[in-house]
């Protein structure tokens, strides 16, 4: 099987990973792989798409109480809704849904982002992207519209040939599409519409009301003593009806950013 990796090989994996510290886990299909990477201390268990409806499975892995990852590919809304249940049942704690289309290469036209969103409030987990799209486009995509975990399939070099190379990328692909991740994460925001403090300096651009005239103490102010201008550190042009009719409390000078301390109400 071209997709197996052999128990053998898990040992050296594990501990290369541990040398070089990259967090290790696997995806287990039996009891069996549940126990050899319970010896290797594996530290999460990922369960994929054509094995999440296999409670078993759902409740050897969650009495381990460590982290649990879903892929959710042919799953419906039940047993979704089944196989999260047996988790938290049995002992999982911190489980996380990948939305996940169940083919191989998956069309990007048939990924159905937005299905993320729906795993989020309907289930109430962290939730993620396993993608078997072609590209990363998917992916980064993915990261705005809540995933917190992406999976995407890599191989060494394109010469590779595997059941999953059709759709994998390369080392340098994916290092790129982890930074392209973090900068779709950080280019979120909280969703507010209170100005950003880079925006500052942009203020100068803005458009706002200036006496293009000079008025004299007393004097009635005018449409025509005022302009909508450049930059924006007076008053908004849509006060301008506030300002005229009322009486220059001072002399305004001519090219004078327009305020209401500077007019009183006419008598």
């Amino acid at each position: 099987n071209q997709a197996h990796a052999p128990y053998e090989w898990h040992k050296e994996l594990f501990e290369y990973a541990h040398k070089i510290g990259i967090t290790i886990f696997s995806t287990p299909f039996d009891e069996n792989a549940v126990n050899l990477l319970e010896n290797l201390s594996s530290p999460a268990y990922k369960i994929a798409s054509f094995e999440m409806i296999d409670l078993a499975l759902i409740e050897c892995v969650s009495r381990t109480k460590k982290p649990l990852i879903i892929s959710t590919g042919l799953a419906s809304r039940e047993e979704i809704g089944e196989t999260l249940e047996c988790a938290l049942k049995n002992g999982a704690k911190e489980i996380a849904l990948l939305h996940c289309i169940s083919a191989y290469p998956a069309p990007i036209a048939k990924a159905n982002l937005r299905a993320i969103a729906t795993l989020a409030s309907e289930f109430g987990t962290v939730v993620g992207l396993s993608d078997h799209t072609l590209g990363t486009t998917a992916a980064i995509a993915a990261c705005s519209l809540g995933a917190a975990i992406v999976e995407k399939h890599f191989k060494i070099d394109d010469n590779e040939r595997g059941a999953d190379s059709a759709f994998s990328i390369e080392p340098h692909e994916l290092k790129a599409l982890r930074n392209a991740c973090d900068q779709a994460h950080s280019a979120l925001g909280n969703g507010s519409f209170v100005r950003a403090d880079v925006e500052a300096s942009g203020m100068a651009f803005r458009r706002s009301l200036y006496f293009v005239q000079t008025v004299q103490k007393g004097e009635i102010i005018r449409a025509e003593h005022l302009r909508s201008i450049r930059p924006g550190f007076g008053l908004a042009p849509k006060l301008l009806r506030d300002l005229v009719g009322k009486t220059a409390a001072q002399t305004i000078e001519r090219g004078t950013a327009a305020a209401f301390d500077l007019v009183i109400d006419s008598q």
